[in-house]
C-alpha cells in the first residue's frame, strides 16, 4: 500500500513539473511564466518529496528531505521576485490578451 501510495505522488510530483514547463514555454511574458514555473514546480517538489518521505529509511532522511524542501520553496520565491522586479524595472509590460 505504501508502495503504491509513493509511487501516485511521485508521478503527480512529475506530472506537475511537466505541466511546469509546459506553461514556462507556452505562456506569453515573464510574469505568466514566472507564476506557472514556481507554482508547479514548488508542488511537484513537494509532492515528491512527500513520496520519497515514505520510502525513507529513517525519520532524519524524512527531515532532511522536509528541510530541503522548504529551503528550495525560500530559494523559488526569492528567485521568481528577483526576475519580476528586474522585469519591471525594464518596464516590461505584462500581457494584456
Amino acid at each position: 500500500m505504501i508502495h503504491s501510495l509513493s509511487i501516485g505522488l511521485l508521478l503527480a510530483g512529475a506530472g506537475f513539473f511537466l505541466a511546469g514547463t509546459v506553461g514556462l514555454l507556452r505562456f506569453p511574458d515573464v510574469y505568466t511564466r514566472l507564476h506557472a514555473l514556481t507554482k508547479a514546480d514548488n508542488l511537484g517538489l513537494g509532492l515528491i518529496v512527500l513520496g520519497l518521505m515514505l520510502r525513507a529509511e529513517s525519520a532524519a532522511a524524512a527531515g532532511k528531505l522536509l528541510v530541503i524542501w522548504l529551503l528550495v520553496l525560500t530559494a523559488s520565491g526569492a528567485a521568481s521576485q528577483l526576475v519580476a522586479s528586474w522585469a519591471r524595472a525594464r518596464r516590461i509590460k505584462p500581457w494584456q490578451g
